[in-house]
């Protein structure tokens, strides 16, 4: 099949933590010379998509900030089209409170005033984190939930993500979110196939998660190829009812399933 579209993960698929994994330079740039137009996709809340064009050429990579996505930018695009005239109360980075706050969003600093509450990724978090978003839900907010992910890299292992900080924040009142933003959701997979402008049996996603990359394109109905550069192991694979459609060592052996 000729490709004209990738979705491609960042963390554990074309780096690791400060580290460019091997090969992922020069098999994003024979994606570029062969004209598949490529998004990069992290769900990863907290930085822009210009700090991730930044990060990226740090590494050799030329990417124009709009090639890419991440669970802040899908939050923040679904709150600016639902919630454009409400108050929003963040439990969450300063990174993804910018984000909102330069899309227009309301904001506020009182719980009690919410009329949506976001929770998501924060090495802060506290325990007054966790009691504000208690009184917001107490007040009656909508409750989302910006991605799903438990625990995510980072230089000395891995730590607790968005996810952890959700579950912490909605276990006091033994609710759910009503809405997960980032990866794998159906607003994650529109923003995707927007951004390629493709249709999905023409796309490939590359990811090292079952849960967030490989569900997407599989509910997308994309290719899907898992790295072992992440957190999934083989064993993960063989007892997960989300299925990869190809697994690779690395991003470098992209073309080993794409010939």
């Amino acid at each position: 099949m000729e490709y004209e579209g990738a979705v491609l993960d960042l963390d554990g698929t074309v780096y690791r933590g400060e580290q460019l994994l091997p090969g992922a330079a020069a098999a994003i740039e024979r994606l570029h010379e062969d004209d598949i137009r490529t998004v990069f996709f992290s769900n990863n809340p907290t930085k822009s998509r210009a700090e991730y064009a930044e990060r990226l050429a740090g590494f050799g990579i030329d990417v124009r900030p709009e090639r890419v996505l991440s669970a802040g930018t899908v939050t923040t695009q679904f709150l600016a089209d639902e919630h454009t005239d409400d108050n929003v109360f963040l439990v969450g980075s300063e990174g993804l409170h910018r984000q909102f706050e330069h899309a227009g969003l309301d904001v506020i600093e009182d719980a009690t005033d919410a009329d949506v509450l976001v929770v998501s990724y924060d090495r802060e978090f506290s325990y007054d984190d966790m009691l504000a978003g208690y009184r917001a839900l107490e007040a009656g907010a909508t409750f989302y939930g910006s991605d799903p992910d438990l625990v995510v890299p980072a230089e000395d292992g891995m730590i607790p993500g968005s996810g952890a900080v959700v579950n912490a924040v909605g276990g006091i009142v033994e609710r759910a979110p009503e809405r997960v933003l980032g990866k794998p959701s159906a607003e994650a997979q529109r923003a995707a196939l927007d951004a390629l402008d493709a249709s999905p049996e023409r796309c490939f996603v590359v990811g090292d998660r079952l849960n967030t990359d490989i569900e997407l394109g599989e509910r997308a109905g994309m290719t899907t190829i898992l790295v072992r550069t992440g957190v999934t192991t083989d064993a993960d694979v063989e007892r997960s009812e989300v299925q990869p459609d190809y697994v690779i060592d690395s991003l470098a052996d992209l073309e080993t399933v794409l010939l």
